[in-house]
């Protein structure tokens, strides 16, 4: 096990009606805040007016900024920061999942930055100072309401890409699993994936003796493999939606990082897909997850054996553990396609007109590499994604 430091200072307040309780948590850090959202279904459902209702019933004032889309965009981030600077704003308020979370984190790291907010994910600048985010989440799926993470999309350069840093944690996540009862299915599914998907880029590591955090990745995943199918045939199953919500939650709040590195290199991938052609992340990881397991397979065969006795129920062959591995493996696909996901590139209308492109912008960031558990240049990477079509 590795050393490490946790510490997550998200304050999570998860149940019924808590979305009520939002005014009286922005008050304790501003009285002028910035509402961010996306639109839709934040407002057909009555959320937004419920939000502002209690904005106003502690004295905040708020300043709205909606129009977040998934893929969130750094030109309204840009957009973003100019409005808060014009009207003195020092709190931002995200209501939504992970695409307004994360576009609200830029937002808060670029007002008091003097240089161009894309700086901070062209890994040229790293950042010093940044205003404090609250959230009331409605799609669990990125984990970003309690992450020290974003990722926003650049359309002009057909890029997307992460800034990790500890400045990023909101102060508080308003969890109402009831507020996801409306999502259409192809989202739930594919915020699930995304959920699953954190979880497995800890579970494969090479770190050594780090059995705690294994069985708590594998209780994690055996939670959405449970929950899922409830909530995709009940959408207003409270119990299966809070399952998923809380789990989507402890999937990325570091807590199953803690004593091991992580992979990472299969998010890499997936944001290359996204960044050329708008498809959702959690559709992108059900492509590109299966596709990178069986290609790295040969590096650790028995914890990939491990990962389809424990998670799978993959009954064991102690005389040829590939098989056992390989049957987990078919099973994650076959799970992703029977919630309705894509399992290859060509249902996402992904030719292989760019894949080589995918590929050597994947290992821009690494110089070259991606990856830890393996690690992948770009003729490997091209391999996974030629394997996915």
């Amino acid at each position: 096990m590795e050393n490490f430091t946790f510490h997550n200072p998200t304050k999570i307040i998860f149940g019924k009606d808590t979305e009520g309780q939002t005014g009286a948590e922005v008050a304790r850090f501003a009285r002028k805040v910035l509402l961010h959202f996306g639109g839709g279904s934040v407002v057909k459902s009555g959320l937004l007016d419920r939000v502002r209702a209690s904005l106003k019933a502690a004295g905040v004032e708020a300043i709205e900024l909606g129009g977040a889309l998934p893929n969130p965009r750094v030109a309204l981030v840009r957009e973003g920061i100019a409005l808060c600077r014009k009207e003195g704003i020092g709190f931002i308020l995200a209501v939504g999942g992970g695409s307004v979370i994360d576009s609200a984190k830029a937002i808060a790291v670029g007002v008091p930055y003097s240089g161009d907010v894309w700086d901070f994910y062209e890994y040229t600048a790293r950042p010093e100072r940044a205003l404090d985010v609250g959230v009331v989440l409605t799609i669990p799926a990125a984990g970003s309401e309690s992450s020290n993470s974003s990722v926003i999309s650049n359309l002009e350069l057909k890029l997307k890409r992460g800034l990790t840093n500890d400045l990023l944690r909101p102060r508080f996540a308003i969890m109402n699993p009831e507020l996801t009862y409306t999502l259409p299915a192809y989202q739930t599914a594919c915020g699930s994936a995304d959920i699953m998907a954190h979880v497995m880029e800890r579970y494969f590591t090479n770190t050594e003796h780090v059995a705690f955090t294994d069985r708590l990745c594998e209780a994690t995943l055996r939670t959405m493999i449970a929950a899922v199918p409830l909530a995709l045939a009940r959408p207003a199953d409270y119990g299966a939606r809070a399952e998923i919500m809380w789990a989507g939650t402890v999937a990325h709040n570091d807590l199953l990082s803690t004593g091991r590195v992580g992979d990472w290199g299969s998010h890499g991938i997936e944001h290359e897909i996204s960044a050329l052609y708008d498809v959702a992340h959690g559709a992108g990881l059900a492509v590109v997850f299966p596709a990178w397991m069986r290609f790295v397979l040969s590096h650790d065969v028995a914890r990939f054996a491990q990962f389809a006795a424990r998670v799978w129920d993959v009954e064991p062959d102690f005389q040829n553990l590939k098989t056992t591995a390989l049957e987990g493996i078919a099973r994650l696909e076959s799970f992703f396609r029977s919630i309705g996901l894509p399992v290859r590139l060509s249902e996402l209308g992904v030719g292989d007109e760019r894949i080589g492109e995918m590929a050597e912008k994947s290992v821009v960031k690494g110089n070259g590499f991606l990856g830890n558990f393996v690690r992948l240049d770009a003729a490997a990477v091209r391999e996974i994604l030629m394997a996915a079509r």
